[in-house]
């Protein structure tokens, strides 16, 4: 354990840029979620055409492709971030159509009459989605969302091959150095199982104090 000890500093460094990325992905992710379920539910037939094909884009080709695309890919047409920001967008995105999906069962779940009490209220679609759907919705699905989150949570490794020296990458650089795989890559798995726990016990206490019996 003294390997592990000595280069606390390196894996605290990693650990921290995995909440970094988990942090940012997890809100951008949200967005397009809300976005992109938003668009699979609307009235209008080219809304819901654009929310599927998205869904199906990215769900359908691998994260570590879209996160190469992205870092190499941008940067030919003009657009350059740096490479927390880009892996951050990449997560988001293939993310956030993981996210809709769920949201989307969650939808399905809500009484049809909540909606047409809503319309008879007068409210509009972003009005009824926003005020009486979504937040039903939401509260039917906190256990799929938080297995989602864990997902997401792991999937930053895959941020390494943009060059971001996250808890992987870290583990790898130290291995590098001592030659001690087995010590130094269980350490990192105990990390992530650990991060993961707790995850899992907020998605846990929120369930239930949130979730709605029907």
């Amino acid at each position: 354990m003294n390997v592990v000890f000595d280069h606390a500093d390196e894996f605290g460094e990693g650990i921290l840029r995995t909440l970094q990325l988990a942090g940012s992905s997890f809100a951008g992710a949200a967005l397009v979620a809300i976005v992109i379920v938003s668009c699979r539910v609307a009235p209008v037939r080219p809304l819901r055409m654009f929310g599927t094909a998205y869904v199906e884009l990215f769900q359908n080709i691998p994260l570590l492709v879209w996160i190469i695309l992205f870092v190499f890919g941008l940067p030919e047409i003009g657009i350059q971030f740096d490479l927390i920001t880009t892996a951050v967008i990449a997560i988001g995105l293939y993310q956030g159509a993981y996210y809709a999906e769920a949201l989307r069962t969650g939808i399905n779940t809500v009484a049809r009459g909540q909606a047409e009490a809503a319309r008879a209220l007068g409210l509009g679609f972003r009005q009824s989605l926003a005020q009486v759907i979504l937040p039903q919705a939401l509260r039917s699905v906190i256990q799929p969302l938080g297995n989602l989150t864990i997902m997401l949570l792991m999937n930053t490794a895959l941020a390494a091959a943009a060059g971001v020296v996250e808890l992987t990458a870290a583990a790898n650089r130290i291995n590098l150095q001592v030659a001690d795989p087995i010590l130094i890559f269980v350490s990192a798995g105990v990390a992530y199982g650990l991060l993961a726990l707790c995850i899992s016990g907020v998605t846990g206490y929120l369930e239930r104090r949130l979730v709605i019996h029907r």
